[in-house]
C-alpha cells in the first residue's frame, strides 16, 4: 500500500445480523431489537465499525488506537460503504507503522461514521 491509497467494501446489515450482535456483544438496548416508528431496526454503532475493521484484516491491520464519530444511526436494509484511506506509513525491522482515516457512507450518500486508526501490518515471511 501506498500512502493516499484508499480501500473501500459495501455492505447492508439485516435483522438477523442486528439481532445476533445484540445477542454477542450483550447490548440488548430496545432501539436494537424493537422496530422504530417506520418498522426499521437501529444498528449497533460497534457493528458499523466492523466495516473498516474488515478492511483492517483484509490487509492484516493490527489496531494499536481506533477512534469513531457516528453521525446518524444506520438501520437495517441500509447500504453503508467505507472507504479506508492510508495516511502514513513508516517502514521498520519486522513490521510497517500505519495510520488511516475513514468514512462510512450510506445508500444516500450521508457520512454515518468517521474515524481513523493508528497500528501496524507485520512484514511477510516469504
Amino acid at each position: 500500500m501506498k500512502i493516499g491509497e484508499t480501500l473501500s467494501w459495501s455492505r447492508a446489515f439485516t435483522e438477523g445480523d442486528i439481532r445476533l450482535f445484540a445477542k454477542l456483544s450483550g447490548d440488548q438496548g430496545s432501539h436494537h431489537l424493537q422496530p422504530d416508528e417506520q418498522g426499521r431496526l437501529m444498528a449497533h454503532g460497534l457493528l458499523t465499525a466492523t466495516l473498516p475493521t474488515k478492511i483492517g484484516g483484509d490487509i492484516n491491520f493490527i489496531a494499536r488506537e481506533m477512534t469513531f464519530a457516528f453521525h446518524r444511526p444506520v438501520f437495517a436494509g441500509d447500504t453503508i460503504t467505507c472507504e479506508v484511506t492510508l495516511t502514513a506509513l513508516e517502514p521498520a525491522e519486522n513490521y510497517s507503522r500505519v495510520s488511516s482515516t475513514w468514512v462510512c457512507r450510506n445508500q444516500d450518500g450521508k457520512d454515518v461514521m468517521t474515524g481513523e486508526a493508528k497500528g501496524v501490518i507485520r512484514n511477510s515471511t516469504s
